[in-house]
C-alpha cells in the first residue's frame, strides 16, 4: 500500500514534478498550487491536498477544494485518495474533475455515483502548441479585436456567465447563480485572464484561462451570445486571447469540450487545437 499525506508547504516541487507528467489533465491542480498554496483555508483557489507516496515519490494525488470540487490526477490508488481528500477537508462534494476513468473511480468510492448531477460529461480533451496557432482571418484582418475587459463592461460579462451556466453547466438562473457569477467574473478579471471581442464598438464574445502556468494557459468559458453565432466570433476571441498570451512566452494551450457541440469542435480544430483524449467534468445537483 502507498503512503498517504496531506501536501504542506514545501512539497509544492515534487508535486509540480509529478503533475507535470501528466500535464494536459492537471491544469486546474498545477495553477490552484501555485498561485494559492497548499494551505487550506478555504479561500478561493486552495484545496486539502492528499498524494500517495511509493518509495518517496508522488504518484497520485486528490485535492478536494474551497468550491467542493475533487480535482484528481491518480492513475493508481485514485478511490482512496479521493476518499482521504474528502475526509480531510471535512467539506461537500459538489463535484469532480480530471481525467475521465479517474473522475467515474472517484466519485464510485465516494458513494456519489448515482447522485443527480447538473453536469456529467465525458469532454475532449484539446492541445495545441501556439506556435501552430491558425489566426482567423477577421482577427489578422482588424475587422474584430480582442482585449481585456474595462471595469465598465463587467456587468454585461456577469450576464453572459449567468447564460454560460444555465446553458453549459445546468445551473439554474437564481439569485445565488448571480451572486457567484459576480464572483467569477471579479477574480478572473483580476487576474487578468478574461478577454472581450469587439466587431467596431460592440463587445462580441467573451473567453478566459481558467488555469494559467507560465508555459500554458488552460480556456474556459468561452461565449457567444445566441445572437451572434456563426459568425466566427468565439474562435475569434480565443485566437486573440492566444495570440496574447504566446507574446508573453506562453508555449501551450489545452482546454476540453463537450464531444455533443460540434460547433465549438469545428472552431477549436479550425485553430489548429487537436484531441488527444478525454476528461471527466461532473457537476452534481447539491440543490
Amino acid at each position: 500500500m502507498p503512503e498517504l499525506r496531506v501536501l504542506r508547504p514545501g512539497d509544492e516541487v515534487v508535486l509540480d514534478a509529478f503533475l507535470a507528467r501528466h500535464a494536459d489533465s492537471s491544469m486546474f491542480l498545477r495553477s490552484n498550487a501555485r498561485a494559492a498554496g497548499l494551505v487550506d483555508r478555504g479561500e478561493p483557489g486552495q484545496g486539502t491536498y492528499v498524494a500517495a507516496f511509493e518509495h518517496g515519490v508522488i504518484v497520485g494525488v486528490a485535492a478536494h477544494c474551497w468550491n467542493g470540487m475533487v480535482l484528481v490526477q491518480a492513475p493508481g490508488h485514485v478511490a482512496t485518495l479521493a476518499r482521504e481528500a474528502v475526509r480531510r477537508s471535512g467539506r461537500t462534494v459538489a463535484g469532480f474533475s480530471g481525467p475521465w476513468d479517474q473522475v467515474v473511480a472517484a466519485r464510485h468510492a465516494l458513494g456519489l455515483s448515482e447522485g443527480t448531477t447538473r453536469k456529467d460529461s465525458r469532454e475532449d480533451l484539446y492541445t495545441l502548441e501556439l506556435r501552430h496557432l491558425v489566426v482567423p482571418a477577421a482577427l489578422a484582418a482588424g475587422q474584430v479585436r480582442c482585449r481585456h475587459p474595462e471595469d465598465a463592461e463587467l456587468d454585461l460579462l456577469v450576464q453572459w456567465r449567468i447564460a454560460f451556466s444555465v446553458e453549459a453547466l445546468g445551473a439554474t438562473a437564481t439569485l445565488a447563480l448571480e451572486t457567484a457569477s459576480r464572483a467569477d467574473v471579479r477574480l478572473i478579471h483580476d487576474r487578468g485572464a478574461d478577454w472581450l471581442l469587439l466587431d467596431g464598438a460592440r463587445p462580441v464574445a467573451y473567453s478566459a484561462f481558467n488555469a494559467m502556468l507560465p508555459e500554458m494557459v488552460q480556456i474556459g468559458g468561452v461565449w457567444t451570445p445566441t445572437p451572434l453565432r456563426g459568425r466566427g466570433y468565439a474562435r475569434a476571441v480565443v485566437a486573440g486571447s492566444l495570440l496574447a498570451a504566446r507574446e508573453r512566452g506562453v508555449e501551450r494551450a489545452v482546454l476540453f469540450a463537450d464531444p455533443l457541440n460540434q460547433a465549438a469542435q469545428r472552431a477549436y480544430l479550425s485553430l489548429g487545437f487537436r484531441i488527444v483524449g478525454d476528461y471527466g467534468l461532473v457537476l452534481l445537483d447539491t440543490r
